[in-house]
């Protein structure tokens, strides 16, 4: 009730409105398949939103799209992709996606058609980490690999650390199993989210409300695809977009791009490693130093611990290597005596690569 309290109050900001257009218009401005239109912020206020006058077709107007010779299965396919670039690239979209919200462009002499949205009352974002489970779960399901969505759910904090993995695997399955393999005409995402959601509270399942919303959306494109283009598959059409998110995130350019991002943060905090590592020795020396967990926190541990004590370490030594060589890299000088630190650096950061690359790719 307070989640729909509080979306109520946020639709009613115009000025907050306003922003989630702005912030999609940036995100998709040399966009092929998406127009968002421009907010006009001179006469923006709480209780006024004046934006750019546009000219559609709505989406569900059939006849309309067939007469300006839209293709609909390319619309049907569009809108996926809109919706898992939104997802997947930005953490950033669009949660009231229902035909009254949407209308096409058709294109002129040389242009392809654009869609165009509006009403931005309702946008919602999503975490890398959850990103990379709800990834990694989208791939399991088209998989078939249900034990892997058990896991997934189990190691994300979705369920409950104690939860018997074998037992929501078959729940999952129940669930999944008649969805794969089928256009869209004959699967009902409504059904199937209402099942899902009926599993969810058996194994204590913890909804957050950005997945509401993600599910919501997806209902929604349920919808739009029925009226467009009924033999699309969702899954197969939205495949391709989550492995090339997953290789960009997991792969040597995802972890190339992450260290380089956190580099400047690493190297910040090194000097202050020696001091840390003597403060924390001295307070277990003295006894000052005490753990306090819940019984719930405790089975979770024990769990990551089953799961990731590989990749943890992996994931240390590689990191240390990758330190070093940096550090090694900063020098222009001999250190320790050594005339040439080329060798050493590329072995450094060569060995730290690979066993980074390894301990995310288990």
């Amino acid at each position: 009730v307070k989640e729909f309290e509080k979306t109520l109050l946020d639709e009613l900001d115009l000025m907050r409105e306003a922003a989630n257009a702005s912030q999609l218009r940036r995100n998709f401005t040399d966009s092929d398949l998406l127009y968002v239109p421009q907010v006009e912020w001179e006469y923006t206020k709480h209780n006024v939103m004046v934006m750019e006058r546009i000219n559609g077709i709505p989406v569900n107007d059939i006849e309309a799209l067939r007469d300006a010779g839209i293709d609909f299965k390319w619309l049907a396919e569009a809108g996926v992709e809109i919706f898992f670039t939104q997802v997947f690239r930005d953490s950033y979209f669009h949660a009231d996606m229902h035909p009254g919200n949407i209308f096409v462009r058709p294109g002129t002499a040389g242009e392809q058609p654009k869609i165009m949205v509006v009403d931005f009352g309702i946008m919602s974002s999503l975490s890398e980490y959850d990103k990379r489970y709800l990834a990694e779960n989208f791939l399991a399901f088209l998989n078939k690999d249900y034990q892997k969505v058990a896991e997934l759910h189990v190691q994300s904090g979705w369920v409950p650390a104690g939860t018997r993995v074998d037992e929501f695997e078959f729940a999952i399955r129940a669930v999944c199993e008649p969805l794969f393999d089928r256009p869209i005409k004959d699967i009902s995402f409504g059904k199937l989210l209402l099942r899902l959601f009926q599993t969810a509270e058996r194994f204590n399942m913890v909804i957050m409300p950005q997945l509401l919303l993600l599910q919501k959306t997806l209902v929604n494109i349920e919808g739009l695809g029925r009226e467009l283009y009924p033999d699309l598959n969702l899954w197969k059409t939205a495949r391709p977009h989550l492995e090339r998110w997953m290789t960009d995130r997991t792969g040597i350019r995802g972890l190339i791009k992450g260290t380089r991002e956190n580099m400047p943060y690493w190297i910040d905090r090194l000097p202050e490693l020696p001091t840390g590592m003597l403060d924390l020795l001295e307070r277990i020396r003295e006894g000052r130093f005490q753990f306090e967990w819940k019984q719930d926190e405790l089975e979770k541990l024990r769990n990551e611990i089953r799961t990731g004590n590989r990749r943890t370490i992996m994931a240390i030594i590689g990191s240390t290597l990758m330190i070093g060589c940096f550090i090694l890299l900063g020098f222009n000088n001999p250190i320790l005596g050594l005339a040439d630190t080329t060798i050493i650096t590329w072995l450094l950061g060569i060995s730290g690569t690979i066993i980074l690359y390894l301990s995310y790719s288990k």
